[in-house]
């Protein structure tokens, strides 16, 4: 059974509305991501989001909305066994040059009211030290949809699609931006980087924005946008480059 890990890209001025490319990937080991983050709004899950410190979490600028909880050491949403840590937002930092159409500075800082306890099931990513490079592997993980691709009685595939509770893993690697910006000609910016998976993309369906791409266990990329439609499309995703925001991330950490 082949499961489907989805990107999100479509913005709206108040949320992020989902949907994206769907990766061949699978149910996590759980707690394998001690970093991944749940952000809700209303109760409602709205984003993915990475810890980067006990008192920061980083996600993409178009998952801003104006009422944030962050959940943290999840695996199931939908069942509790022990590890979850629930935290108020006192603070939602958005790039100050953050564009909404062109995808430029998609990226969002959110200050945690109380401090995230640390465990092996809570643990901050590694930020950056150089940025990736071309063929690097990394691993994607969200609560994007999956599908599940059945054979119906004619023989034909059948796909049904279905939000998961369980976080969701797929291996995909680095794409040169030479080869990207031939996927994206005059959409790329040196703040984006390009991942995805040998033979791209095979549905388009709803999912989450703002969750971490980690290689080697750093942290070099969120979940920013993708090509539409999903389903006919061999295009990779698009994140938001972490390398290029240090300065920033850490300049506002240190304001605040």
């Amino acid at each position: 059974m082949w499961l489907l890990l989805t990107f999100s890209f479509l913005l709206t001025s108040t949320a992020a509305q989902h949907g994206g490319k769907l990766l061949k990937g699978e149910e996590c080991v759980p707690h394998s991501q001690p970093w991944q983050v749940a952000l809700y709004e209303r109760g409602r899950f709205n984003c993915g989001a990475s810890l980067i410190s006990p008192h920061w979490v980083l996600s993409a600028a178009h998952c801003w909305t104006g009422s944030m909880r962050v959940r943290l050491g999840e695996h199931n949403l939908r069942k509790r066994d022990g590890p979850e840590q629930v935290r108020a937002v006192s603070r939602v930092i958005p790039h100050p040059q953050y564009e909404v159409r062109s995808h430029r500075h998609d990226i969002m800082l959110l200050q945690l009211a109380q401090p995230a306890s640390l465990t092996p099931q809570v643990h901050p990513v590694a930020l950056p030290t150089h940025c990736p490079h071309s063929g690097e592997a990394c691993v994607v993980s969200g609560w994007g949809l999956v599908s599940n691709n059945e054979t119906r009685t004619t023989g034909r595939p059948k796909s049904q699609v279905s939000l998961p509770d369980t976080l969701h893993c797929a291996n995909i690697s680095i794409i040169s931006d030479t080869s990207c910006d031939k996927d994206y000609p005059g959409h790329l910016m040196n703040t984006m980087v390009c991942a995805g998976a040998e033979g791209g993309g095979t549905d388009s369906c709803e999912g989450d924005s703002g969750g971490p791409l980690v290689c080697r266990g750093v942290l070099q990329g969120i979940v920013s946008w993708g090509d539409v439609p999903c389903d006919t499309t061999t295009k990779p995703g698009v994140y938001t480059k972490v390398c290029s925001y240090l300065e920033w991330i850490r300049e506002v950490m240190e304001r605040n």
